[in-house]
């Protein structure tokens, strides 16, 4: 029987040999490096989330990994297998078992995110507990007129404030003259989530936005169409 840890060794040999052998060493080991320390994984609607440390440390079928196995399995069922993780020749992050086999295949998709579509799985994301604070905006940052963009002009003008509607909610209005689709959803409370901005209405419907440099796009529900936020 192969031992799983000298599988690892082979792996990381057949990538040395691609390369000269102190280059190969040296940018294998600073990736990895960089990849070292808490990630938060998260489901598309990012209401499911678990924290994940990623170490540099080998064992197993890869590097050493940790994870609260109640909470986190919990919320991503297929990581009851996961023991370990591995880095592979195109950056991608594996979460592995302790044979080797791929549970969850993370590609880089930005700076700091990773994402996973495997079959039987719904979409997966990767975030380096880093990239996740760096998008964390104030009450006081957000409020005030937001210009609502759909297609190619403006279609309604919303105003964030902070005073509280609900635990966790502040009230927001939405001004006459909007389009059809806006006034259909709505909303009447906002809040913050993890970087991204919520808005939601009084039916509990949720429109989710994420910033893009400055620029908010919404991400739930995705439509052909993209709604777009930018603060006046």
């Amino acid at each position: 029987m192969i031992d799983p840890a000298s599988l690892v060794r082979c792996a990381l040999l057949a990538l040395a040999c691609c390369l000269p052998l102190g280059a190969a060493r040296g940018q294998l080991n600073e990736t990895v490096e960089s990849l070292v320390g808490a990630w938060e994984m998260s489901n598309a609607d990012h209401d499911q989330t678990c924290m994940i440390t990623l170490k540099a440390e080998t064992g197993g079928a890869g590097y050493k990994l940790e994870f609260e196995k109640g909470p986190c399995v919990a919320q991503f069922p297929p990581l009851a297998g996961v023991s370990a993780w591995t880095l592979t020749s195109d950056s991608s992050v594996r979460l592995v078992d302790a044979k080797g086999k791929v549970i969850y295949d993370f590609t880089e998709v930005e700076s700091g995110m990773y994402e996973s579509l495997r079959p039987g799985q719904p979409l997966t994301f990767l975030q380096s507990a880093a990239s996740v604070a760096a998008t964390v905006r104030t009450v006081e940052q957000m409020m005030g007129d937001w210009s609502v963009q759909r297609g190619s002009g403006e279609v309604c003008v919303m105003t964030l404030s902070n005073t509280p509607a609900s635990p966790g909610e502040m009230a927001m209005q939405v001004k006459p003259g909007c389009d059809a689709a806006v006034m259909r959803f709505g909303p009447v409370t906002w809040q913050m989530d993890h970087g991204e901005l919520v808005m939601k209405s009084a039916r509990g419907q949720i429109w989710r936005f994420e910033d893009n440099n400055g620029v908010w796009e919404r991400r739930v529900p995705r439509e052909a169409e993209s709604v777009i936020l930018s603060k006046r």
